[in-house]
């Protein structure tokens, strides 16, 4: 199997279900910049449902292009669970998207903390029905994390997609 395939694989699985559903998705990423959005946008027809995706790296951009709170940046910091629910929300705002993912977290070798080491990432979704998030640790290299939290999202995303078709 080739390097990548997981997040190939999970792309694909996550176009099928949003194109079933006729539904239309849209994310913002941090720490993976743009990696999720890059595998769902290498599918042929992924326009058909994939409207775009905001890197929002620094703060500033994450307040000014998903109008993430201040107060939820001081309060929690840019990696939590309610920063990456912030940003979800702010990109399915900004796109009018039916769905949307976010990520971020600290993808290493540095800039880990006690509280939150090298390989926290949090994860962001809303659905029309139901907004959540979650953290979760990866372990590996700087791009090993990358792409194992950018494949998760993408599997996440398309499992609340598929039971809410199926709701």
């Amino acid at each position: 199997m080739a390097e990548g395939a997981p997040i190939e694989s999970a792309s694909g699985a996550l176009a099928a279900v949003m194109n079933a559903g006729r539904a239309t998705l849209a994310c913002a990423e941090s720490c993976t910049g743009g990696l999720a959005s890059a595998a769902i946008s290498a599918i042929a027809g992924a326009s058909s449902f994939f409207l775009g995706c905001v890197v929002s790296y620094s703060n500033e951009a994450k307040r000014g292009l998903l109008g993430v709170d201040e107060g939820i940046l001081a309060a929690f910091g840019a990696v939590s669970e309610e920063t990456a629910l912030a940003m979800a929300r702010g990109a399915a705002a900004a796109f009018g998207s039916d769905f949307a993912f976010s990520i971020t977290g600290v993808a290493g070798p540095g800039g880990g903390s006690d509280e939150k080491p090298v390989g926290t990432v949090c994860f962001g979704y809303v659905s029309p029905a139901a907004a959540s998030a979650e953290r979760l640790f990866f372990h590996g290299d700087r791009s090993e994390i990358r792409t194992a939290a950018a494949t998760h999202a993408l599997r996440r995303i398309a499992e609340i997609a598929d039971a809410y078709d199926r709701a």
